[in-house]
């Protein structure tokens, strides 16, 4: 048996033209490759999502507009879908900007799924812009220095709300437990 000469094998591959079957084979490798990779990195995040959290959740609710901010590409466009397959596309709006960048100055409603170790910047950032009234519910991971009104669910799905009760731009907000319901909900946002 004779050996080719690997410099010969790759010009003749380079010269030859991909026949209907090796586009094929070439386009569900690629495929199949995606798909780990999405399996392997993507989707574990996507299941861990608690659904109380989604912006679906907070327009099922009535609260309007549903605002969702997300940086990943990826999970904004999986949002997207999800949206356009619950029947609410035009309703609930997922932006692709950074959450410390936004202005929370007009939400009532604010649902969270972070990082613990991003949670007391963002409560520096609650208390700096959340108006009086104003709910945020805080999936996975309790913000670490307010107290909860109410704690929901068990394991991964467990949430945390908390009131605030005074706010402003002079950072007066205060995280005190409440009976107290959300008074109006002109707009939610979920981080």
């Amino acid at each position: 048996m004779e050996q080719d000469d690997p410099g010969e094998a790759l010009s003749e591959l380079r010269g030859r033209r991909l026949g209907a079957l090796e586009l094929l084979q070439a386009a569900a490798g690629s495929g199949l490759a995606a798909y780990v990779a999405w399996a392997l990195l993507l989707q574990p995040g996507f299941r861990r999502v608690p659904l109380r959290l989604q912006v679906l959740a907070a327009h099922k609710c009535g609260l309007r507009p549903a605002v969702g901010y997300e940086l990943n590409p990826w999970l904004v466009g999986l949002a997207r879908l999800h949206a356009w397959r619950a029947g609410c596309a035009g309703s609930v709006c997922y932006l692709r900007e950074d959450l410390w960048k936004v202005s929370l100055r007009d939400c009532h409603n604010v649902s969270v799924f972070l990082a613990p170790s991003v949670l007391p910047l963002l409560e520096d950032k609650l208390r700096a812009e959340l108006p009086a009234g104003a709910r945020v519910v805080s999936g996975r991971f309790p913000l670490p220095t307010w107290q909860p009104v109410v704690v929901m669910g068990e394991g991964l799905d467990r949430v945390w709300a908390y009131d605030v009760h005074s706010g402003g731009p002079n950072g007066q907000a205060s995280p005190e437990p409440s009976s107290a319901s959300v008074p109006g909900a002109p707009r939610s946002q979920v981080g």
